[in-house]
């Protein structure tokens, strides 16, 4: 074996310990995470955060940190938990703060196991390939931004690419924080909520970030995000 390999391979630990961490909560803590365990638990919990209040901040941060970057199930009812159980301030705080420091530590797995060879088979290669990958690198912060503003990517595999084609890890980090706050804010209001919700026997809406009214602002914000970009094209002169 060579030198190299022990090497790759001590690189590869943190990816493979997401990946084993990951299979083995899908299946263990399905019935956990979800809103019927917290629909049945809803009292207890919050008798303890009206007597440990700090530490149940805490506990419910790194929990939130352990969702994500592990990719467990449970995302969702984890942040409207965070409405449920904090309010709208500092809920929607602690739930942008865990989603992105989850959300940096899978990317930092990935990067380390995969991303930067990968990366660097792709910049020794031609074709289209090449040039989408460089393309989001010169116009990152943009790019991420709108995928942050409007989901329409599974949100672990928004933390996976940018790893794997090299984008740095402070604008992969600047626009998660910043890109997630609106839908952060929507989800975290909607927990608010909850237990009139759980009073009448209902589940919440987790649908509404796609209504019209909300849906359609995040769009502009995310057409706005590419407005840097457009314009530096335009500007851009031919090369000689």
């Amino acid at each position: 074996m060579t030198d190299s390999q022990p090497s790759k391979w001590r690189d590869r630990l943190p990816l493979i310990a997401v990946v084993a961490v990951a299979a083995i909560g899908a299946f263990a803590l399905r019935d956990y995470l979800s809103f019927e365990s917290l629909r049945d638990n809803r009292e207890a919990l919050l008798a303890f955060r009206d007597d440990n209040y700090a530490l149940t901040a805490l506990a419910f941060v790194l929990a939130y940190i352990a969702i994500v970057a592990f990719s467990l199930p449970g995302a969702t009812p984890a942040t409207l938990t965070g409405g449920f159980l904090f309010g709208l301030f500092p809920g929607a705080l602690f739930n942008v703060v865990g989603a992105t420091i989850g959300a940096v530590l899978i990317f930092l797995a990935v990067r380390t196991g995969l991303g930067r060879g990968l990366a660097e088979k792709i910049d020794a290669s031609d074709g289209r390939v090449k040039r989408m990958t460089q393309a989001i690198r010169d116009n990152g912060a943009s790019v991420l931004f709108s995928m942050r503003l409007v989901p329409v990517l599974p949100f672990f595999v928004a933390n996976i690419i940018p790893a794997l084609i090299g984008v740095r890890l402070s604008v992969f980090a600047a626009t998660t924080f910043f890109g997630i706050i609106p839908g952060g804010i929507i989800y975290t209001w909607v927990g608010v909520g909850l237990g009139e919700v759980f009073a009448r026997g209902e589940t919440p809406n987790l649908g509404i970030i796609f209504e019209p009214h909300i849906i359609g602002p995040l769009l502009g914000l995310a057409a706005l995000s590419f407005l840097p970009t457009i314009l530096k094209s335009i500007r851009k002169e031919p090369k000689a």
